[in-house]
């Protein structure tokens, strides 16, 4: 008897070491799928990985070209400028040619050629100033802090903002529409920050600085802030104009000057019918770059120390147009124009966004 319970445990010792083996072995093929699993998940994650850099490239991609294409145009409105004082020296360098051969034909009416040589003369030092190299002037704190932001482009990533959008909310400032301003056939919201064109003749108040034939709304301040940014929803219009405008433009009459861009004291970018134009004293500026193109929102910076106006799409931050006004002489107003009903395609209002923020992603 006691025999037969030592051989049986050897017996027993040897299946539980045979069932430990299977374990192990069913162990060791749990690890080895587990192991594969690992290695398929790692895989997918480094693929998902791979795709948001590719992402964040082509993001990186189209800031960069968004922020040198933004100072390219600021340089071709600089270098236009430079061009056009050129222009003015030369003509009048002519003029002085001719004068000095007429006053060398008429040496003897001495009186009248005194007249005429004083007249010379104070258009001379008229164009002199105009033409001051001195006026003409980068931005060159605002590049300064471009500069800053690109090199710090990793901290806005995650946000994926392009840093110009970044750049110009820094100097988002509040706009309040002016209804004493605004023509007769427009309805400016209580709070003026949006304005409506309505086919009915308002019964307002008749003064000075409303607007009694172009529809026309001006801010209800002026601004002389060294920098400036505003943006104005567009959304769902077929014609429209926005810009900036120096308090004396002219509010009444048919006059061309009263339409914004269309006189010395005014700049803007106008949307008709697809058709983006550029305006300036009276010269048309066809932008073919962005034509048939759509766009939410419309931003304006403006720069005292550049003298530059700036107008973007703000839905993908598309250089529009700058204007390179040299040195702005005066305050200077918001101004909006929401266009007439244009065979019933352009009700919608006008309205004045808060630039500090991002618009909601539609």
């Amino acid at each position: 008897m006691m025999k037969a319970q030592t051989q049986d445990t050897p017996i027993k010792h040897q299946e539980h070491l045979k069932r430990q083996r299977d374990i192990l072995a069913f162990r060791m093929k749990k690890l080895s799928s587990k192991q594969s699993d690992f290695n398929r998940k790692t895989a997918t994650l480094k693929e998902k990985i791979k795709k948001k850099y590719d992402d964040m490239k082509r993001v990186l991609d189209e800031d960069f070209r968004i922020t040198l294409s933004q100072l390219d145009l600021e340089t071709e409105a600089m270098e236009r400028t430079v061009e056009d004082s050129i222009e003015k020296c030369y003509r009048l360098t002519q003029e002085i040619d001719q004068q000095l051969a007429e006053l060398s034909a008429q040496m003897e009416k001495d009186q009248q050629g005194q007249e005429k040589t004083s007249e010379m003369e104070e258009r001379i030092i008229e164009t002199l100033k105009k033409t001051d190299p001195e006026l003409i002037q980068m931005d060159e704190f605002k590049n300064e802090q471009l500069l800053c932001l690109t090199i710090n482009l990793l901290l806005f990533i995650r946000s994926q903002v392009p840093v110009t959008k970044k750049l110009f909310q820094s100097y988002a400032q509040e706009v309040v529409l002016d209804p004493d301003s605004a023509h007769p056939k427009l309805v400016v919201s209580p709070k003026g920050d949006s304005v409506t064109y309505t086919d009915t003749w308002q019964e307002v108040s008749e003064n000075p600085s409303r607007f009694d034939t172009t529809l026309n709304v001006i801010s209800r301040k002026g601004f002389t802030d060294v920098r400036n940014y505003w943006e104005v929803q567009v959304s769902g219009k077929t014609y429209w104009e926005l810009g900036l405008t120096y308090p004396k433009i002219p509010r009444k009459g048919r006059e061309e000057d009263c339409w914004l861009g269309r006189g010395p004291t005014s700049w803007c970018v106008e949307y008709f019918n697809g058709v983006y134009t550029a305006w300036h004293n009276g010269v048309p500026h066809e932008l073919t770059h962005v034509s048939g193109r759509t766009f939410q929102r419309i931003g304006i910076f403006s720069s005292s120390e550049g003298g530059l106006i700036c107008f973007l799409g703000v839905d993908t931050m598309t250089p529009l147009y700058s204007f390179c006004a040299g040195t702005f002489t005066n305050l200077l107003y918001q101004a909006v124009c929401p266009g007439h009903e244009n065979q019933g395609t352009n009700r919608n209002p006008l309205l004045i966004c808060d630039a500090s923020k991002s618009a909601p992603t539609l």
